[in-house]
């Protein structure tokens, strides 16, 4: 019963929390939570402490990574703005906001993570407050965590 229940008569009787005929399937959904305090980021179903993503567009531990929605960028210009370059629209509140991923600051473009790796990537490329662009990646690892590589 992988350590989650008692064998008897060839049946595994699951301790609380665990279920499936070998009690292999946690009923925890502590390991679903996204970011926002919703389950699976309100866009799949927690299965056995894993997010099974019923949005097709949407990916991750979580289902917070959208390759397609423009929204990633956009979403983290402001914070990477500020976090890196000290100025942008939430550089006043760039402590409280702006806190929830790891920076990582590189030379050049051609050093910024490429795609192939095992966590989903976005290439994002925007305009700071003064009309230059600058560049970096968003990506979230398998432990939920969000890495940002930004150039400057």
């Amino acid at each position: 019963c992988t350590g989650n229940g008692i064998c008897k008569c060839r049946v595994c009787e699951c301790f609380p929390n665990f279920t499936g005929s070998a009690c292999d399937c946690s009923l925890d959904t502590t390991p679903c939570m996204a970011s926002n305090g919703q389950i699976c980021n309100g866009r799949g179903t927690c299965e056995c402490g894993t997010c099974n993503c019923t949005d097709p567009k949407f990916q991750g531990p979580t289902c917070e990574m959208c390759q397609t929605c423009l929204g990633v960028c956009a979403e983290h210009k402001d914070c990477v703005q500020c976090r890196a370059f000290n100025k942008g629209e939430k550089k006043e509140t760039c402590e409280q906001e702006c806190m929830h991923f790891n920076m990582t600051r590189v030379e050049s473009r051609d050093k910024l993570p490429q795609p192939g790796q095992p966590d989903p990537l976005s290439h994002c490329k925007e305009k700071d407050v003064d009309d230059c662009w600058f560049y970096f990646t968003y990506s979230v690892n398998s432990n939920g965590e969000a890495n940002v590589h930004v150039v400057g």
